[in-house]
């Protein structure tokens, strides 16, 4: 992401923490000095306005969650399916909501996800499928339903 502010950024600063789609509203609602808003739901993200402003501040605990229950098309065309994702710090879990399999990625290491960790590290793996269902279950989040049974998709848990 480039962000350009020459009142409050320094040209070339570079921020190592990551942010989501989610984070742009309320740091608009922040540039533009809006405070006491009224939403429909829930704001989501968080502004990123400290960042821009201290560029050293970094938050490896902060959790970011993607939920996709609904498949988009021929999964052999687009290759979207049912799954959910967790990252927190470096490490990014993918869950599919299909099979249950979990794939374990070190982004510092591997931002393209090439190399699938979850097989060395195992209490990680752990982590995150308990963090990730954990708060898909606090939202009540959609899941699909499993054709066999005729059941929804059990929330992710470490076996």
């Amino acid at each position: 992401m480039i962000v350009k502010y020459p009142a409050m950024i320094k040209p070339a600063t570079v921020t190592s923490q990551y942010v989501i789609i989610e984070d742009f509203f309320p740091t608009i609602l922040t540039f533009a000095g809006v405070k006491n808003y009224k939403t429909v739901q829930q704001v989501d993200g968080k502004s990123f306005v400290p960042i821009l402003k201290n560029p050293g501040l970094i938050n490896a605990d902060r959790i970011l969650i993607w939920h996709y229950p609904n498949k988009w098309g021929n999964i052999e065309e687009i290759g979207m399916n049912y799954f959910s994702a967790i990252r927190k710090g470096d490490w990014k879990l993918v869950y599919s909501l299909r099979n249950g399999k979990r794939e374990l990625y070190n982004l510092k290491d591997d931002i393209g996800e090439t190399k699938d960790l979850a097989s060395e590290n195992l209490q990680k793996v752990k982590e995150l499928t308990n963090a990730l269902g954990t708060q898909l279950k606090h939202w009540k989040a959609p899941m699909p339903v499993n054709r066999i049974n005729n059941q929804l998709v059990a929330w992710p848990k470490a076996n």
